[in-house]
């Protein structure tokens, strides 16, 4: 199973949050930004309807998967910044 972590941080005169090294918007404060990423976190732990997915390759190959909705990434939230 897939491991998120949504790491708090210090970011653009702020605070933000990073997933896999991106950022997300920038908040005031501390609180706003971890509300956010609790949030976020929650959000992608539910599962959606399982359906079925299209998709061109780089070399123009179509290819077509059925995409689980049940398939969610287990997901926390490291606050570094408290």
């Amino acid at each position: 199973m897939i491991h998120v972590t949504y790491k708090i941080v210090q970011h653009d005169g702020g605070w933000a949050y990073t997933v896999n090294g991106v950022f997300s918007e920038t908040f005031a404060t501390h609180a706003a930004a971890l509300a956010a990423a609790r949030r976020a976190a929650t959000e992608q732990r539910v599962p959606g309807r399982t359906e079925a997915i299209q998709y061109e390759t780089s070399d123009g190959k179509w290819h077509t998967e059925t995409a689980s909705g049940s398939d969610r990434p287990e997901t926390d939230v490291e606050d570094a910044g408290a």
